[in-house]
C-alpha cells in the first residue's frame, strides 16, 4: 500500500511540475486526479497523519481568503500547514493539496490542514475523512444550473455535518440560512459575526436571500443589515432568531482599511471590502476555536498578501492594477463597494465567462446593482470575456457606457496605455486564472 501511496505522489508532482511549466496550467486537478486513481485511498490515508487538527472551509463567497487567511494564523503560530492556497476545492484539489505536501516517501509531516471544499463536493471528500472543524462563511445564490436553489445546497451540507458529529461548525451568526444550518444539524456551533449596524443600507436595492424562515415559513424581521441577508434578524412568526455572538466584532472602520475589536483585540488589515471583515473574523474564530492564541495575528495580517485574484494588488508600468473575482450577486455588489470606498478616478475592467466552472446562466448579472457605478468617478469602462455582450448590454441598461475588448489582454494594454494610473479588473472564476498569468507576464516585462 505505501509503494501505491509513493508512485501516487510521485505522479501527482510530476504532472503539477508539467502543468505549470510546459502547458502554463495550474496542473492541479490532473495532479489530484491521477494521484487518486493510481492509489484510490490515498486521500484518507494522508489526511489520517495530520498531527493535530483538520479545518475546511465552506460557503458561497469568502472560502479561499478565510482559508489561506487561516492557513497563515497557524503557520505564524509556528505550524505545518497542508492547504489548498490555489482554490481547487473539489475532490482532486483536496487529494492534490495533501498529496503535494507529501514527501517522496509517501509520508506527510503536517500539524494542520486548512482545506477549502466545494459545498456540493463535500458530500465526495467526507468519505475519505471527518474535519474537526467547519468553518461555514455564508449561503448566497450561486451558479443555479449547477447548485440549484439554496435549499439543494443546504440539504447537502446538512447531510455531510451529520456525517461528522464531533465536527464543530464556526458559522457566521449573521446569516439567517447559515445559522439555520448550523442549529439544525445538531452539530456544536460556534458563532461569529457583527452586533453593530456599520453601513446604512436604506437605498440598497440588492436581492436578499432566505427572507423567510426556515423553521416555520414567516418572513423574518431584520432591525439592520449589513448587506444582501446578512444582519440582525428575528422571526415574526417564531423564536428562531440570530444567536448570541461569541466571536463579535465592533468599533468598525473601513475606507483604505479595515479594523475592529474583537475580544478585547484591535485587529488591523490593509484591505478594503467591508466584506473582508468577516473574512478575518471567520479565520480569527476558528484559529481560537482551535485553542489558539494568536499572539502574532495583526503581523499576520500586515505581511498577507491576498493571491490568486483576492484583491490581488499589480504595478505595471505607472498603473497599479486591482484584480478580484466577482462570480454572483452578493460578490459583485461587495465588489462595487469596495471600488466605490477608493475615491480617485479608475478604469474597470469587468470580464464574465460562462464555461462550466463559471455556470453557463449568466441571468445574475441582472441582480447586481452595476447602477452604482455612476457615483463612482470612473474614467472608463471595459467589457471581455466569452459573454462582454450580455455585459456590455446589461450596462447600457443603467445608462453607463462600456467599450467591447474580446480579448482581456487587449484590453488590460490599452487601460495602462491610455487609462488614469488606477485600474480595477473584476472577473468571474474562470477568467480569473488566465487573467493573473496576462498580469504576471505583464508586470515582468522590462
Amino acid at each position: 500500500m505505501r509503494l501505491r501511496r509513493m508512485l501516487a505522489v510521485w505522479a501527482a508532482k510530476l504532472t503539477e511540475k508539467i502543468s505549470v511549466h510546459i502547458f502554463h496550467r495550474q496542473g492541479v486537478t490532473w495532479a489530484g486526479k491521477i494521484a487518486l486513481q493510481i492509489c484510490p485511498s490515498i486521500l484518507k490515508e494522508l489526511a489520517g497523519q495530520v498531527k493535530k487538527d483538520i479545518y475546511i472551509v465552506c460557503g458561497t463567497n469568502g472560502k479561499t481568503t478565510t482559508n489561506n487567511m487561516l492557513c497563515a494564523a497557524l503557520q505564524k503560530e509556528g505550524y505545518r500547514v497542508v492547504c489548498n492556497h490555489t482554490g481547487s476545492n473539489m475532490l482532486n484539489g483536496v487529494v492534490a493539496a495533501f498529496v503535494l505536501s507529501a514527501g517522496i516517501g509517501g509520508n506527510l509531516k503536517a500539524d494542520y490542514a486548512c482545506i477549502e471544499v466545494d459545498e456540493a463536493s463535500t458530500r465526495r471528500v467526507f468519505p475519505h475523512f471527518k474535519p474537526d472543524y467547519m468553518v461555514l462563511t455564508n449561503l448566497f445564490r450561486d451558479q443555479l444550473d449547477r447548485y440549484g436553489e439554496i435549499d439543494i445546497t443546504m440539504n447537502i451540507l446538512k447531510e455531510v455535518m451529520q456525517s461528522a458529529p464531533k465536527m464543530k461548525v464556526i458559522v457566521n451568526g449573521d446569516d439567517a440560512l447559515s445559522a439555520y444550518l448550523a442549529m439544525e444539524s445538531g452539530n456544536e456551533f460556534i458563532t461569529y459575526g457583527i452586533s453593530e449596524k456599520v453601513i446604512d443600507d436604506k437605498d440598497s436595492r440588492e436581492i436578499r436571500e432566505g427572507r423567510f424562515c426556515k423553521q416555520c415559513g414567516e418572513p423574518l424581521m431584520y432591525h439592520f443589515y449589513h448587506y444582501s441577508q446578512l444582519g440582525d434578524y428575528e422571526c415574526t412568526g417564531c423564536d428562531f432568531k440570530r444567536p448570541k455572538i461569541q466571536y463579535d466584532a465592533s468599533e468598525i472602520e473601513v475606507g483604505d482599511h479595515l479594523s475592529f475589536t474583537v475580544e478585547g483585540r484591535r485587529i488591523r488589515a490593509n484591505y478594503r471590502g467591508f466584506y473582508n471583515v468577516y473574512n478575518i473574523l471567520a479565520a480569527y474564530a476558528a484559529a481560537r476555536t482551535g485553542g489558539l492564541e494568536l499572539t502574532g495575528f495583526n503581523e499576520m495580517l500586515a505581511a498577507f498578501n491576498p493571491e490568486n485574484g483576492r484583491m490581488e494588488q499589480f504595478q505595471i508600468q505607472d498603473t497599479k492594477i486591482m484584480l478580484n473575482l466577482a462570480k454572483n450577486p452578493a460578490g459583485f455588489n461587495q465588489n462595487i463597494s469596495a471600488v466605490m470606498q477608493d475615491e480617485k478616478e479608475k478604469d474597470i475592467i469587468i470580464v464574465i465567462n460562462d464555461n462550466a466552472q463559471d455556470g453557463i446562466d449568466v441571468s445574475w448579472l441582472w441582480d447586481v446593482d452595476f447602477d452604482r457605478f455612476k457615483d463612482a468617478n470612473i474614467h472608463s469602462v471595459t467589457v471581455s470575456g466569452i459573454r462582454c455582450y450580455d455585459m456590455g448590454l446589461r450596462l447600457k441598461y443603467v445608462e453607463i457606457p462600456s467599450k467591447v475588448e474580446t480579448d482581456v489582454e487587449t484590453a488590460i494594454r490599452e487601460c495602462v496605455k491610455n487609462g488614469c494610473g488606477n485600474l480595477y479588473l473584476l472577473v468571474n472564476y474562470t477568467a480569473l486564472f488566465s487573467t493573473r498569468n496576462v498580469l504576471k507576464k505583464m508586470e515582468a516585462e522590462k
